[in-house]
């Protein structure tokens, strides 16, 4: 049964990397004002160089810095932590996403930042 949450926990983590992945990736093509087949093109490169270049999952991190215990507890809490945390479109990809420039851009990342605006 351990083994199964942590399958299913190792999963929902290389999930939420793909995520991240593909909003930093939609963030830059935003930046670079890429649309059509070149915006397409562009993501699968980004994709793909991501997923190449990502982290293993914070069980490998943990195993290969031989944890047990109370240690491995305390890193795999903050290496979760940290993955959820890098899920969250940060508020400057939210308005690039929204194409918000300007004064729209900075009132919305002001507003954003204090948690008051929504996606």
């Amino acid at each position: 049964m351990k083994k199964l949450f942590s399958v299913v926990i190792m999963t929902l983590f290389a999930a939420n990397i793909a995520f991240a992945a593909d909003a930093a990736c939609e963030a830059k093509a935003a930046e670079k004002k890429l649309a059509g087949a070149a915006k397409n093109s562009f993501m699968t490169k980004c994709e793909k160089d991501a997923a190449a270049t990502a982290p293993t999952s914070c069980a490998d991190k943990a195993a290969e810095k031989k944890l047990a215990g109370a240690a491995k507890n305390a890193f795999m809490t903050k290496c979760e932590k940290d993955a959820t945390a890098a899920a969250t479109p940060t508020c400057e990809a939210q308005a690039a996403e929204k194409k918000l420039a300007g004064a729209a851009k900075s009132s919305f990342v002001k507003k954003c930042s204090e948690g008051g605006a929504s996606k």
